[in-house]
Parts: C-alpha cells; structure tokens; sequence
C-alpha cells in the first residue's frame, strides 16, 4: 500500500472528510482491519485566506509548494491537495515534486465523463467558478459543457463558503440558496452539479437536489485510494 499525502486545513472541515472515506474505503477493499497509510499536514486557513485576499499568489504558491515538499521528503507516495481552490497551483507544483499530484479536475473529469452526462453546472469559490484551473480543464479534456451561476449568485456562493462553510456554520437558509441556484443551472440546461468545493457536500446531499451531484470531496479520496491499492 502506498502512503497518501494530504495538504488539507483548506479548510479542516473538509479534511476531515478526506480522510473518513479514503480510510472506510480501504477497509471496504481490504477487509479486517486495514486502514489507509496517510501523511497529513493542516495548513492554517488563516494564513492561506489572508494571502488569497491580498492576491499574494507568489507567496501562496511557495506556501504550498513547500508542504507538498515536506510531505514528499516524508515518505508520501503521492499528492491530494484538499480543496478545489487550491488547484490554482497543482500544475506549477507537479513539475516541483516527483511523486504523483492527483488533480481534482482529472478524477471528477473521469466521473462525469462516465455517468455520460455531457453538461453540468459548477458550484465554487468565485475562483474555480470563474477562473480556468478547474473549468477549462474538465471542458477540454473531458469533452463535458459547463454552465457557471450568474455573477450575483457567484458572489452569494463564495460568501457562504468563506463567512459559514470554512467554520463548520451550516445554516439551512444558506442551503435553500444553494437550492435555488442548483436549480437556475437546471433550468439552463444542466444535467448535474458538480460541487466544486470540498465544503459543498457538507451542507447539499444528494436527496436534497434534483440532479445528480458530482461530489469533488468523495471523488478526489476515492481516486488516491485507486492509486495507493495499484
């Protein structure tokens, strides 16, 4: 079995769940009492928020480029970053390192592309909605359409996930609004939601939506398991 490493904190609530379904799943392949083999560094929200509202993304970067380091002079045989956002970087940090990066927009990607559904809408931070790291590539390599919400909805989907979601505050009227949206990106023509930050599945489940939700948290832990049995 190889070791995974997690770059999480980004933020704790989600890493949290990282780590539940790739350890109940390699128990679920191997039985008895296998657990995963997991090197996890937490980086501290604060510090990456602070540096994200500055648009200090040299900083940043180094920031997580040093810890995908540690975490590779540590033993790990390959890479999650825990946060869609934080792909931003994966490209520049994959030349850096010698062990495998798994990008999150290449395992959900991979899912859609399986279900045969050809256009989903994308729930995010206002950076993977409306930047390229994660749209584009789904888009390009995948062959799926993507519908964004429209910039008013934006801007209510990335304050929910900064001011409630990174600190665990999951209010019901904030799930309501998530609806709503779910459901313009339906009306325009979507198959299914691809809940492109890993807080999202904390507050929309499945039997809460009409469509089916592509889950980015789930589907980015079940593929480092895929890597760590190969």
């Amino acid at each position: 079995m190889k070791t995974i490493g997690l770059i999480g904190g980004i933020s704790w609530n989600s890493t949290v769940d990282y780590y539940r379904i790739i350890n109940l799943e390699v128990n679920k392949r191997l039985g008895g009492k296998h657990s995963a083999k997991i090197l996890l560094y937490s980086l501290n929200f604060a510090d990456i928020e602070n540096l994200m509202l500055k648009s200090d993304y040299v900083q940043l970067r180094a920031e997580i480029l040093k810890v995908a380091k540690k975490l590779e002079n540590g033993g790990a045989d390959l890479l999650l970053l825990c946060a869609n956002t934080a792909h931003k970087f994966a490209d520049d940090i994959k030349k850096e390192i010698k062990i495998p990066l798994i990008h999150i927009a290449d395992s959900t990607g991979n899912n859609i592309q399986k279900s045969g559904i050809k256009k989903v809408g994308l729930l995010g931070t206002k950076f993977t909605m409306e930047e390229d790291f994660i749209l584009a590539r789904i888009k390009e390599r995948y062959n799926v359409d993507i519908l964004i919400p429209s910039s008013e909805e934006r801007q209510v989907v990335n304050e929910i996930i900064y001011e409630e979601l990174v600190i665990g505050n999951f209010l019901n009227s904030s799930k309501v609004k998530f609806l709503n949206i779910i459901e313009n990106l339906k009306l325009n023509g979507a198959k299914g939601i691809i809940l492109g930050c890993t807080e999202l599945p904390l507050i929309i489940k499945p039997q809460d939506c009409t469509l089916p939700l592509f889950n980015t948290t789930e589907i980015h832990a079940l593929a480092a398991v895929d890597c760590a049995l190969s």
